[in-house]
């Protein structure tokens, strides 16, 4: 974190000397100004994070001279410091902008609580702006981070089905955000405010998910020695999130196809119905309708849960948002190291060059990993080379001699799209003036390559 920075505005050399000492000494940085014009020419030109402001200033040594500044300085926490101990002054300085009012001569103690105090919050005032911007950001694209015709179509359906109530199964390979479509949804939303539930069918052995699902009462069996809501209730005016839904047992499609019709159910041990209201919104990586040609999912549940169906596509069918995700990854990644590592060049095409079989949760993983390991300024392919050994090798099969020279310059050229367009952010004029390529010639090429 870094060392919060002060602002003294006082006309007193001894009385700035003495602050600056003891405020460096308690970890602050602190710099100092004794007129009007050096204060407000010195703000301009850093960033602080509070001011402390005597208002007696040079020339006229009145309040106003003090007061004047508030207006310029209100940017950030301003503590108001003064002989004048009247009430009236404090009140017309809080008025404009003031975070507080301290009379001379200043208590240190009484100055340090204040300043950590006001700093502490100013800080909080501008995480939650940036939280806000985030969130807003993260709604404006539904937390979907691509530049490519599908990832565009899918944002565009996702905000044309949120708002309604229809049932939503989500088709998909794994590790192409199939949660996060889902989480998209539920945001957009009018039940966005309301319980996110997620039921991973597959992982909860299948004599424990009717218990888990709809819940028990006491007695029910042994070791239910109290009441237990289920998963159902807990997502009553929200959205449930049945992942790997194609996972399911027969016999819980059955009873959970009642829930969805009549919106009621019995608790594991339960006499009494309980009601609830909430969006179903599946998700799976199988096909649902080979498995009910087979006889293991129920045709009348897959029309239950159907509803309206969003496709997520294999990330090797959209090698355009590599960087786009690479970069949303990075950025959080950086948070947490000790200095920001940008991705080098050659380690761009690396990980463009590579299938990615399991999708963006791969592509993610490598990126945390080699981020965990480089020792650099940036990550490098030493770096990925370290982690993933056969690099050299996988990326040398650009250029195999067991290929013809126009397959191995069609590689090339489908790499150099591809990094052009990243580098871009997907515009396709800038990355024709990269390339070299009028704007025609590189939409021939695209179209050529199906990129």
């Amino acid at each position: 974190m870094k060392t919060p920075r002060i602002l003294i505005v006082d006309d007193e050399t001894a009385f700035c000397e003495l602050c600056s000492d003891w405020l460096t000494r308690n970890e602050y940085e602190v710099v100092s100004c004794y007129n009007p014009d050096s204060a407000s020419n010195t703000f301009k030109a850093q960033e602080f994070d509070l001011v402390l402001l005597d208002l007696a200033l040079p020339p006229t040594f009145l309040p106003e001279e003090g007061l004047n500044l508030l207006t310029l300085l209100s940017k950030v926490p301003v503590i108001v410091m003064t002989g004048h101990a009247e009430r009236a002054l404090a009140l017309k300085a809080i008025g404009l902008g003031a975070w507080d009012f301290l009379s001379k001569p200043v208590d240190p103690d009484m100055l340090l609580v204040v300043v950590k105090r006001a700093i502490e919050k100013h800080q909080i005032k501008q995480e939650l702006s940036q939280l806000k911007s985030v969130l807003a950001a993260q709604r404006q694209d539904c937390g979907l981070a691509g530049i490519s015709q599908n990832i565009c179509q899918l944002r565009e359906l996702i905000q044309r089905i949120a708002p309604t109530e229809v049932s939503v199964l989500i088709n998909g390979p794994s590790g192409t955000g199939k949660e996060l479509v889902a989480k998209a949804v539920h945001q957009l939303s009018q039940r966005h405010q309301q319980p996110f539930i997620c039921v991973h069918c597959g992982a909860i052995p299948q004599e424990l998910i009717e218990s888990e699902l709809f819940g028990y009462k006491r007695g029910a069996f042994t070791g239910a020695d109290k009441d237990k809501k289920g998963l159902l209730a807990l997502a009553d005016g929200g959205t449930l999130f049945l992942d790997e839904i194609g996972e399911m047992p027969l016999t819980m499609q059955v009873k959970l196809l009642r829930v969805l019709q009549e919106g009621c159910y019995y608790p594991v041990g339960g006499r009494a119905l309980e009601y609830i209201n909430c969006r179903i919104v599946s998700a799976t990586n199988r096909d649902l309708d080979q498995l009910m040609v087979e006889g293991q999912f129920r045709e009348d549940f897959y029309y239950r849960i159907k509803g309206l169906t969003l496709q997520t596509t294999a990330l090797a069918q959209r090698p355009d948002d590599i960087a786009v995700l690479l970069d949303n990854f990075l950025s959080i990644i950086n948070k947490t190291l000790p200095s920001a590592k940008p991705l080098s060049d050659e380690a761009l095409q690396w990980f463009l060059s590579q299938p990615w079989p399991g999708n963006v949760r791969q592509l993610r993983n490598a990126l945390q990993s080699i981020a965990a390991v480089s020792a650099q300024n940036s990550l490098m392919l030493a770096d990925i080379e370290l982690m993933f050994p056969s690099t050299t090798n996988d990326m040398a099969k650009g250029l195999s001699t067991t290929e013809t020279l126009e397959q191995q310059v069609q590689w090339i050229e489908i790499r150099l799209i591809q990094q052009a367009l990243a580098k871009c952010g997907g515009n396709k004029s800038q990355s024709a003036l990269q390339l070299g390529l009028s704007r025609q010639g590189l939409l021939n090429k695209m179209a050529r390559y199906g990129i």
